[in-house]
């Protein structure tokens, strides 16, 4: 058994547009959060798995932190059963070390281990060295409910 897109699109609004999903249970359905906030968004030398939290394989270069995106849609996009940035999102230089960027993540905390909601891999690895600022275009990160 498989979710309808309709359902997938409807809780994928409720999650990243803090939207309500309506008709469940009653007209009023699933309610938004009464302060939409941000969801965090994270870089990843390899897949944190399934069972991964926003540390596991977690970037380490120098000035890395995580980045704040709002739950709305100023941040995200939804279509379909489809989730992508609806902005670009920009990370902070690399000032010493390196890494190799394969995955992304979109979590609950700015810091710490936080929990991992969503990840994806990025279509081709990216190396960050000193001086380079990780960045990510318009509709780049994608996340699929199916």
């Amino acid at each position: 058994m498989s979710a309808t897109n309709a359902f997938e699109t409807a809780l994928l609004t409720l999650y990243f547009n803090n939207t309500d999903h309506a008709n469940v249970g009653d007209a009023a359905g699933i309610q938004n959060s009464a302060a939409a906030g941000s969801f965090y968004v994270s870089l990843h030398t390899g897949d944190p798995g399934e069972a991964g939290a926003q540390n596991t394989t977690e970037a380490t270069y120098t000035g890395y932190l995580r980045v704040a995106v709002a739950r709305s849609s100023a941040g995200w996009t939804i279509a379909s059963a489809n989730v992508s940035n609806a902005a670009a999102v920009t990370f902070p230089a690399c000032t010493a070390g390196s890494d190799t960027i394969t995955h992304f993540g979109i979590g609950s905390d700015s810091t710490g281990v936080g929990n991992l909601f969503f990840k994806g891999a990025l279509t081709a690895s990216r190396a960050i060295s000193a001086g380079i600022t990780p960045s990510f275009a318009l509709g780049e990160l994608d996340v699929n409910a199916d």
